[in-house]
């Protein structure tokens, strides 16, 4: 069984999942455990839940890894995940666990965002700073904007809290002209680099590569079954 665990990272994503994997909502604390229990052998996170209720535990991916399910993390919680979890055999995918790992980015801050309930499909109400970053560092590679715009801009973006950032408070709050605001805005209309979404189809694309089956060489883990492990069980 393969499974996905994601949300507002997808919406943006132009590929269908492929028959065979199973979309689940971005996990919460547990949703790692009880899947490994029902039998996943593939799991790709990519969204999870962080403020509202407990995120998801590493040991719990650990405890999937030790028995051979092959995890896939990319994109936001997955990708931080990934980043902690490598040494142990979790996969990272795309540039924002490349970020992670190599200690580029270190604020789980910088994946957060404001998203619309499961009904109205996650849609993204706030822009995730990494999201920024990779517009920014586009718009700035392709001379359409210079080293002062870019830093102004990615300064006031870094400072705004995650449910309220969106690019209309980072161009009012920049201190940039009416003029440059204008221009600047419409080169992100047009040029926005959505890389949670990219990443997030990178993963989808892995899971369905991937082998379907549990790995028979395990990466040795020497698993603890804890007590406070063992009443995550009963935690719905």
């Amino acid at each position: 069984m393969k499974l996905i665990f994601a949300g507002p990272s997808l919406h943006g994503m132009s590929v269908p999942i492929p028959s065979g994997i199973e979309l689940r909502s971005p996990a919460a604390k547990g949703d790692i455990r009880r899947a490994v229990e029902e039998g996943a052998d593939v799991i790709g996170l990519v969204d999870g839940y962080f403020e509202t209720t407990a995120a998801v535990w590493h040991k719990e991916i650990l405890h999937g890894l030790s028995l051979g399910v092959r995890i896939f993390g990319a994109a936001s919680i997955g990708a931080l995940r990934a980043a902690e979890c490598a040494t142990f055999g979790m996969t990272g995918i795309g540039a924002i666990y490349e970020a992670y790992a190599a200690g580029d980015v270190e604020d789980d801050a910088e994946v957060a965002l404001l998203h619309a309930p499961r009904e109205l499909g996650y849609a993204p109400l706030s822009e995730p700073l990494v999201n920024v970053r990779a517009t920014l560092h586009h718009l700035h590679r392709t001379d359409l904007i210079d080293d002062r715009q870019a830093r102004a801009l990615i300064e006031v973006a870094s400072a705004i809290f995650y449910k309220e950032r969106t690019w209309k408070t980072i161009l009012s709050g920049a201190s940039l002209s009416p003029d440059e605001r204008a221009r600047i805005g419409d080169l992100v209309r047009t040029l926005r680099v959505d890389q949670k979404a990219l990443d997030a189809a990178a993963l989808v694309k892995a899971v369905d590569l991937a082998d379907g089956q549990r790995a028979v060489e395990t990466p040795g883990l020497d698993f603890s079954h804890t007590s406070y492990f063992g009443m995550l069980a009963t935690q719905r």
